[in-house]
């Protein structure tokens, strides 16, 4: 047990090592060609807020110690540390050497001071999570895990966690930290063990050399100064979208008789919107924020390119599929790219079309294309917005933040990140916690963007008023 330190508004009482609770014996996990890139990205940081358990402090804190080490027993990947071997290759080595876990309190802030209303996200909440800024590649030294369990004045409690990305994608996490809570609510009854096959993308002979063995920085400004806050989306609001994106479509099959007046275009453009199929919900609602940002972006040139950036699940898209519990990264990045007049004019409709195609075209050939470029020059994802014009997706509305995170005491009131990965123009989904379709997404700009957003009369119409 660590002595206590202190950071504004949250002090740390102890440190606690967990390790799992029986040796592993999976031996060393060669990090794929998913997992490498991500090398140069921060530690994924995702947490969950919670009402005041019904159970003292200390019982908690026991509780959630022991469930981490049976959870850490089925996933001992993340209780492990990375290993260069001489030929460069990077490793996940199995040894039991245990994550960290800290115990905090923060007597003068509660629920209600750190979920403001139509507000931007208080500074504090970084505070809540562990191994702030630490870079993937430190797993060779540092643990590849760290959670922090911290008391709010109020009686309401934050389980914050920090996971190597080069060990995780969004999918690996959440399947993670699922676990845990029914581990610690006593429902183990059917938890699916972790895949952890490496060749899912084929047996890659190609590394990422570090010389000298100084490992990446990552890849754009952390300390540029952004605005964050959520935007809340209404089942009713996301449905709308879908409407208005799809018009396209239903404009076109209610244009049979023109359509035969008209002759040869009109056909070709249904054949088009039949191709193409449905845009969904999602890509609905990433079409207005790529719209409402590039128009909030007053700077930017007409004619300059605007891209958005979707990180997609590959785990459906190759064949064979890789399964659902595949643990580790199986993610790549969807650009989409337009002129910023173009995005910025265009109607909703068009704007999610391109989304569409785009995601629509990510199937097994792109997914392994991407994959050989890759191997032919090996290098970390260019995580950023270097041109000022960019859009970054991330995370997703179908990850199970709430169902299935109640550690028993309750469902989550709500989720929250870190300062990881956060710099102008990146996004995070996340699932509403009202169910029934709503989407919350956590929106990153420049102070003097994010000012024009919330200004912006047609993205606030679907923003629901809290």
């Amino acid at each position: 047990m660590a002595p206590p330190s202190s950071s504004p508004n949250v002090t740390i009482l102890s440190k606690f090592v967990a390790y799992p609770d029986s040796n592993s014996t999976i031996g060393d996990l060669k990090l794929s060609v998913s997992d490498l890139p991500m090398l140069s990205c921060h530690y994924i940081q995702k947490g969950l807020f919670f009402s005041p358990p019904p159970i003292p402090i200390t019982h908690l804190l026991s509780n959630l110690l022991s469930s981490l080490s049976a959870a850490l027993t089925i996933f001992p990947a993340l209780a492990g540390r990375f290993t260069t071997r001489p030929d460069g290759v990077i490793a996940i080595s199995c040894v039991d050497a245990g994550v960290d876990f800290f115990h905090a309190a923060a007597p003068g802030l509660t629920l209600a001071s750190l979920l403001p209303p139509d507000s931007d996200v208080p500074a504090p909440v970084r505070r809540l999570f562990p191994m702030e800024c630490t870079v993937s590649y430190e797993g060779h030294l540092r643990p590849l895990a760290a959670f922090q369990l911290t008391a709010l004045g109020d009686g309401a409690v934050f389980i914050g966690a920090a996971v190597n990305h080069a060990v995780v994608d969004g999918t690996s996490f959440w399947n993670f930290f699922n676990t845990w809570a029914a581990l610690c609510r006593g429902d183990d009854g059917a938890l699916s063990p972790p895949d952890f096959r490496r060749n899912y993308f084929g047996k890659s002979t190609a590394v990422l050399l570090f010389p000298g063995g100084a490992g990446p920085a990552v890849t754009f400004p952390a300390d540029a100064p952004v605005r964050e806050r959520f935007f809340h989306f209404s089942g009713a609001a996301i449905r709308e979208l879908k409407v208005t994106a799809n018009r396209r479509i239903t404009k076109l099959a209610a244009n049979d008789r023109e359509s035969e007046v008209y002759g040869k275009s009109i056909h070709d453009h249904k054949e088009a919107a039949a191709k193409d199929g449905e845009i969904s919900s999602f890509q609905a609602l990433c079409a207005q924020i790529w719209r409402s940002t590039t128009r909030a972006r007053r700077q930017l040139p007409s004619d300059a390119t605007t891209t958005f950036r979707m990180a997609v699940n590959c785990r459906h898209r190759v064949n064979p599929p890789v399964l659902a519990n595949y643990f580790g990264n199986a993610i790549q990045s969807v650009a989409t790219r337009a002129a910023v007049g173009e995005v910025a004019r265009s109607g909703i409709e068009h704007t999610a079309a391109l989304l569409h195609r785009s995601v629509a075209a990510h199937g097994d050939g792109a997914v392994r294309r991407a994959v050989a470029e890759w191997e032919a020059a090996p290098r970390c994802f260019p995580l950023g917005n270097p041109d000022g014009a960019g859009v970054t997706m991330g995370s997703s509305n179908r990850f199970p933040m709430y169902d299935g995170n109640d550690f028993g005491w309750g469902k989550p009131v709500t989720v929250r990140s870190g300062k990881a990965n956060k710099f102008d123009g990146k996004m995070s989904a996340f699932p509403g916690r009202d169910g029934g379709g709503s989407v919350e997404v956590e929106v990153c700009l420049a102070p003097e963007t994010m000012e024009a957003l919330i200004q912006d009369e047609e993205f606030m119409y679907y923003v629901s008023k809290e």
